[in-house]
């Protein structure tokens, strides 16, 4: 039984996305149980048949709650929303950079009494990262408060994991920026 080859795109019963990132995506077992419980609402499907002996199931790639939940308005400090906040850049010297090539930076070196908070986290290349050291050096570019909006305007820096089935409800919603 596949795992991860049939993601759902899980949209909330306004059609919005239920987060934006992480996107709200189940595997293919946990939108399977949705669909036989009744609890989604399968708005496209994969290629794919699955059949038992009285049972045929396509999984579906995008689906939307039957009932309404509440979308937290606050978006989580984690590595990914950070980078995503700053556009894949350091803050230091501009550039653009893969996650790989990224680090945090404190701007008020933690040493210093600097504190783990968005506000004073920004991405940095490792060069920049390491030639700051414990100095204080404010970068060319503040950080921006991590507003869901905003947040939701860049996804589209991220588009690349994003299935063709679930651009169209990402544009729709206005999670996504036309090109």
């Amino acid at each position: 039984m596949p795992s991860q080859n049939y993601t759902a795109l899980v949209l909330n019963a306004d059609f919005q996305p239920v987060r934006i990132h992480p996107l709200s995506t189940w595997g293919f077992e946990r939108a399977m149980r949705a669909v036989l419980s009744g609890r989604v609402t399968v708005l496209e499907e994969y290629d794919a048949e699955f059949r038992s002996a009285n049972f045929t199931y396509r999984p579906p790639s995008v689906v939307a709650l039957t009932r309404y939940i509440k979308v937290p308005q606050k978006v989580a400090f984690n590595r990914l929303n950070i980078f995503l906040r700053d556009e894949f850049r350091c803050l230091y010297c501009g550039e653009r950079f893969s996650t790989k090539d990224l680090t945090f930076d404190h701007v008020i070196p933690r040493a210093r009494g600097g504190r783990n908070t968005p506000e004073n986290v920004v991405s940095a290349c490792m060069p920049c990262n390491s030639s700051k050291g414990d100095k204080l050096i404010r970068p060319k570019h503040m950080p921006k408060p991590m507003d869901p909006r905003e947040m939701a305007r860049k996804a589209h820096l991220i588009k690349k994991e994003l299935h063709s089935d679930w651009l169209s409800y990402l544009y729709w919603s206005g999670v996504l920026e036309q090109d």
